[in-house]
């Protein structure tokens, strides 16, 4: 599956949602990406996304 690259806009989204505590899993739903994209990104801006709290049984 080819990458495709990010734009201005979904970087400053991803650096509102990890201000504003959104879990992993959410922020990757909200930008249509995958949770793995949404590490990779976070972690070349350096910012730090938590994963979902509790889990569904």
């Amino acid at each position: 599956m080819a990458r495709r690259p990010w734009s201005f806009k979904e970087d400053r989204r991803l650096m509102e949602l990890a201000k504003s505590s959104t879990s992993l899993e959410e922020a990757a739903k909200q930008l249509g990406r995958s949770p793995d994209a949404i590490k990779r990104m976070a972690l070349r801006l350096g910012l730090s996304l938590k994963p979902r709290t509790g889990k569904k049984a």
